[in-house]
């Protein structure tokens, strides 16, 4: 029998940072998913002299700083501080899930509903913690498949909708009712969470969408790629894992003014062109690169819950198979939630293998080594 693992039901923070097996994982939330050069490299010194000298980038567009010691803390948070990347207090920097297209232009509406939304958040009613809110508004969806519960979003005739995620379907709002209209879809969510249906889309399939939601998306755009964008340059972070001193080297050869997150393990260097210096830095910039269809948690020894290393394999895994591999130090799957076609569980040591599955299904092989697992998974592919 298959059952889903309880995993834990917040995210840390900075002002809440969360033990875990090399010490505290201290997560900033840059403002509208944005950088300037002097936080990002402010943020890679706090990394390199105070946690274990990488940062991971989040599937919600956030940076880690992972193994900083707790004497240190107080000093991480007062530099925080220092460079503006700080919430006034926990309760707001908890409610603060805000998502924003990176394909934004500077100024435009993006930016001012990130702004209003912000300044709302306090009106809110009492939420679970995961709850997040993502401005996807564009010409095309970039966000879909990316951690949401309220979307904005475009029509087919260039007005703004919100959405419930797991519906079909959203409600007309204006820039000046979109603020008002999130509240009301908020009150509607809190009064349907049970200690089951914690996120909008499981109340949505148990409860139904709300009744004025009556206009559809526009279609969601391709999966984005390194390479030149409109803004900038895309360029990748295989697993999200960024060393700070690349994240330095990447800045200073490039010039980039800022960055921004995205939530598929990409940062969009503003205004930068430069695939060479940055390529030279240890990221990915041309396409087809297998280490970015790939998930793999941090695993042991920064996971107390992982008794296996998973990126080291993953590397040698990846560009061996089809899209889709998933190394997840444990059965709770945090790399990834949906299924993959080869999904690797760390348990005891070794790897359970399951095909077609998440992390937490019934494997179809158990007790594996690497060695074992590498003959299993490759015996028909040529190493690249």
């Amino acid at each position: 029998m298959t059952v889903e693992p309880q995993v834990k039901g917040w995210c840390p923070g900075a002002h809440r940072p969360m033990l875990s097996g090399d010490g505290l994982v201290v997560r900033v939330r840059p403002r509208a998913g944005r950088l300037t050069s002097a936080e990002a490299l402010g943020l890679a010194g706090l990394s390199s002299t105070f946690g274990n000298g990488t940062l991971d980038l989040t599937s919600r567009a956030n940076l880690q700083l992972r193994g900083v010691s707790e004497d240190d803390f107080p000093t991480v948070l007062a530099t925080l501080e220092e460079l503006d990347l700080l919430d006034q207090d926990a309760d707001l920097e908890a409610r603060r899930n805000i998502l924003i297209t990176p394909f934004r232009k500077s100024g435009g509406i993006e930016d001012r509903l990130t702004a209003a939304l912000t300044r709302a958040l306090p009106d809110l009613p009492p939420l679970p913690a995961k709850i997040g809110i993502a401005i996807d508004t564009g010409r095309t969806r970039v966000l879909g498949t990316a951690s949401a519960d309220f979307r904005f979003e475009r029509d087919a005739n260039d007005g703004l909708i919100l959405r419930a995620d797991g519906a079909d379907k959203g409600v007309p709002v204006t820039e000046e009712t979109a603020v008002p209209a999130l509240i009301d879809l908020a009150q509607w969510l809190a009064k349907r969470v049970t200690p089951d249906l914690r996120r909008m889309r499981k109340v949505v399939t148990a409860t139904g969408t709300p009744r004025e939601a009556s206009v559809f998306p526009v279609p969601m755009a391709a999966r984005a790629q390194p390479g030149p964008v409109t803004a900038g340059l895309l360029v990748g972070a295989p697993f999200g894992q960024i060393p700070a001193v690349d994240l330095v080297r990447l800045l200073t050869d490039t010039g980039a003014p800022a960055i921004r997150l995205t939530p598929w393990r990409m940062l969009l260097l503003e205004g930068v062109t430069d695939t060479i210096s940055a390529s030279r830095a240890g990221f990915v910039t041309t396409l087809g690169n297998a280490l970015l269809d790939a998930d793999a948690c941090p695993g042991a020894p920064y996971c107390p819950a992982a008794s296996v290393e998973t990126r080291t394999l993953a590397r040698r895994l990846a560009p061996r198979l089809p899209a889709g591999l998933h190394v997840s130090g444990c059965s709770k799957g945090c790399a990834r939630s949906a299924a993959s076609p080869v999904t690797l569980v760390g348990r005891e040591g070794r790897f359970d293998l399951v095909r077609d599955g998440h992390a937490w299904d019934e494997a179809d092989e158990a007790d594996l080594t690497e060695d074992q697992i590498l003959k299993i998974l490759t015996q028909d592919t040529p190493e690249a």
